[in-house]
């Protein structure tokens, strides 16, 4: 079975809007990832601050890496994400993705986004259905 770092890779080589975000995978593990990318100015919305879609784009990435890191094929079945700071254009974002629950056919997970200041920006729960598929 591939570890972690292999199957994010294969997952990355073929995830146009992950490589669009620039994200930056800077630690993976079973049941966890943490990534960081910058607020571009493609990235903001009407009001001049990043658009939602956005930290929601990097959460759903995050909770894809981590809950495939074991190895079995795993998708979204439910998400929901709050935001809680706005973000500005050349912003660096933290974010960390942690395991809540794994069972044997469900997956919940927590992913936290932070500004440079370490202060919350949005706060994502997902939830994934664990495959039997390996990758």
């Amino acid at each position: 079975m591939r570890t972690p770092q292999e199957i994010v890779d294969v997952m990355m080589a073929n995830d146009k809007f992950s490589q669009w975000l620039n994200l930056s995978v800077d630690k993976i593990g079973k049941g966890l990832c943490e990534a960081t990318c910058v607020a571009k100015s493609q990235m903001l919305n009407g009001f001049d601050i990043l658009h939602g879609g956005i930290t929601y784009s990097i959460s759903d990435s995050l909770l894809a890496f981590a809950s495939n890191s074991y190895g079995y094929k795993c998708l979204s079945i439910e998400t929901s994400i709050s935001h809680t700071k706005t973000v500005k254009e050349g912003e660096k974002l933290i974010a960390k993705c942690t395991e809540i629950n794994r069972g044997k056919s469900i997956g919940i997970y927590n992913v936290d986004i932070f500004n440079e200041e370490g202060v919350l920006v949005s706060k994502f729960k997902g939830s994934v259905f664990i495959s039997k598929d390996t990758w």
